[in-house]
């Protein structure tokens, strides 16, 4: 029979337990591999944005064994990562970018692999529907409404009717981006001029090949122009040709205006994502997710030095200005 002190003891130990969040409470340590095919600062705050979730779950410190690696913007490089990273048999794999989830997913079918950043999972073969797969890919999708994207156009230059476009033809993200312009741009009242940037070093030579052509020009996340954007910049700048962007992080660098996500939040998503496949679940039951609240963000002084008016009505909507 236990004495009155190790009864309460008992008793104390046994709430503590019960109020400890049980998401919280990790068993034992698993590890994680993470890569993405360059650095850049949405693609980092994925990242980043993963690892705090990650954290939250309990999986730090001793609990969490951890590796990141980048391609560089190689997708040799980021061939090669897989299959090391395939080889370690990790808990789960997170790829950001398309290059990097589709050299992940055609490295294995048995690690579990969570893909972030990825425009649209079944273009790239990653997954064959919107629907749990039944394999070892799930994960979080950055799509975003091109409808939505070519009205801010058309916000902040209500007279523009032809639309550049800087792309890597060899990203699929882009390519989908593209082959879409193409048939809603008509719709709208304006017309697609395309621009092709294999390299990051062939932006800057690509964007001025669109000075004269177009009336502004529009950057989804591809990952080649926006880890070089500020080359992109100089050529708007110099040539008054305006910059909207989709991807948020660019207005600071440069964008006039972009209406997309918040990386970091769909970093978390997608660390949620794997801290359940960590905790038990088979990915392929879990559907892919997209990220689906967008924030709006202009840059004021971007906007006069590429030769812009902004509307009141465009600024005060915005939920980030930066002068």
């Amino acid at each position: 029979m236990k004495s009155p002190i190790g009864k309460w003891l008992s008793l104390g130990a046994l709430a503590l337990a019960l109020a400890t969040p049980f998401s919280n409470v990790v068993a034992e340590t698993k590890s994680v591999a993470a890569t993405a095919i360059v650095e850049h600062p949405a693609l980092d705050s994925v990242r980043d944005g993963v690892r705090a979730a990650l954290e939250e779950a309990g999986y730090s410190g001793d609990k969490l064994k951890w590796q990141y690696q980048t391609a560089q913007g190689n997708t040799a490089t980021a061939a090669q990562i897989a299959r090391k990273f395939v080889g370690d048999r990790p808990d789960v794999i997170v790829a950001i970018a398309t290059p990097s989830a589709q050299a992940v997913v055609a490295s294995t079918k048995s690690v579990p692999v969570v893909f972030a950043a990825v425009t649209d999972p079944l273009a790239a073969q990653l997954v064959r529907s919107w629907d749990a797969s039944g394999t070892n890919v799930t994960g979080v999708s950055d799509e975003l409404e091109l409808d939505r994207q070519m009205e801010l156009v058309k916000r902040v230059l209500p007279n523009a009717t032809r639309v550049g476009m800087v792309y890597n033809p060899g990203e699929a993200n882009s390519v989908v981006v593209v082959e879409r312009l193409r048939e809603l741009l008509p719709t709208m009242g304006m017309t697609l001029v395309e621009a092709a940037a294999p390299r990051t070093v062939d932006v800057g030579s690509a964007a001025r090949s669109l000075v004269g052509k177009v009336d502004v020009i529009y950057t989804n996340t591809d990952n080649n122009v926006v880890s070089a954007y500020e080359s992109l910049v100089k050529v708007g700048t110099d040539t008054k040709t305006p910059l909207i962007a989709s991807d948020t992080d660019s207005v600071a660098r440069g964008a006039i205006a972009a209406l997309g996500i918040d990386y970091y939040q769909h970093g978390v998503q997608a660390g949620k994502v794997a801290v359940r496949v960590l905790q038990g679940e088979a990915p392929g039951s879990i559907a892919p997710q997209k990220t689906g609240e967008l924030s709006l963000y202009v840059n004021r002084s971007a906007a006069a030095a590429q030769g812009v008016t902004l509307s009141q009505e465009l600024l005060d909507s915005a939920a980030e200005i930066i002068d």
